[in-house]
């Protein structure tokens, strides 16, 4: 195998994290999506981690001779103990395009979720009223509207069961900061591993049993249908479910 360039050595070094080619779920010239690992952060933040979206600008930059680096629009967030399917544009374009899918609502996103408590009812909607405290960084859900709520609703089915462990899949109707988590949590159906929602013990992965599994849309620039599918982690756990 050939050496690889001078350059890509100096600026763009490989860590163990990388994204390669096994990460990548969809790319085309406008849009790129990655199958987020668990513990990944999105975009930097005080921790000073890495973040994805360099990892991202990274491997683009490698794949395509990019020495000056990359453009990389950021569409949504998924928290860092979850898993899954992630979006981000290639191009200025599709970033405008695909900000306003997601404010029109015009993105459909599905959830699964692990957790250890049947649900008393199998389906249903839930409706909460958020407050997310940016110091503590949890939400708070309300029965009803309250002063500086944000309106929370998704969709939900109880899909299987293994060895104790029941897998609900959720769509959401809004996107809220914590919402799913802490959505699940008011009907006593704390996510495995989410500790901040009630469950009795965190993971010593830093991660939750929540996974962002699919992705649908019309394409912003080729008007043609999008399904994007996120694979489970291959954890020992997470990849039991794989056949439901």
């Amino acid at each position: 195998m050939a050496a690889a360039p001078e350059y890509k050595k100096a600026k763009f070094p490989v860590l163990a994290a990388d994204i390669t080619d096994k990460d990548i779920l969809f790319e085309d010239n406008h849009l790129i999506a990655v199958n987020k690992r668990a513990g990944d952060i999105v975009q930097v933040d005080d921790t000073g981690d890495e973040s994805l979206d360099e990892k991202v600008k990274r491997y683009i930059a490698l794949k395509y001779n990019k020495p000056n680096g990359a453009f990389l629009g950021v569409v949504h967030r998924l928290d860092r103990p979850v898993s899954g399917v992630i979006l981000f544009a290639k191009t200025s374009k599709a970033l405008d395009r695909i900000n306003k899918m997601f404010k029109s609502r015009d993105m459909h996103k599905t959830y699964w979720a692990v957790v250890r408590n049947r649900p008393a009812v199998e389906q249903g909607t839930l409706v909460h009223w958020l407050v997310k405290n940016p110091q503590k960084n949890v939400t708070k859900a309300y029965e009803k509207e309250v002063a500086g709520s944000q309106r929370a609703e998704l969709h939900y089915k109880l899909i299987g069961e293994l060895g104790g462990y029941y897998l609900i899949e959720v769509d959401p109707i809004t996107g809220r900061p914590h919402q799913i988590r802490v959505q699940l949590s008011t009907m006593n159906c704390p996510i495995v591993g989410d500790n901040k929602y009630g469950y009795p013990r965190g993971s010593l992965k830093k991660s939750i049993c929540l996974h962002a599994r699919r992705l649908q849309f019309m394409h912003p620039v080729k008007q043609e249908p999008v399904n994007i599918f996120a694979p489970l982690p291959k954890d020992g756990f997470w990849e039991r479910f794989e056949d439901f």
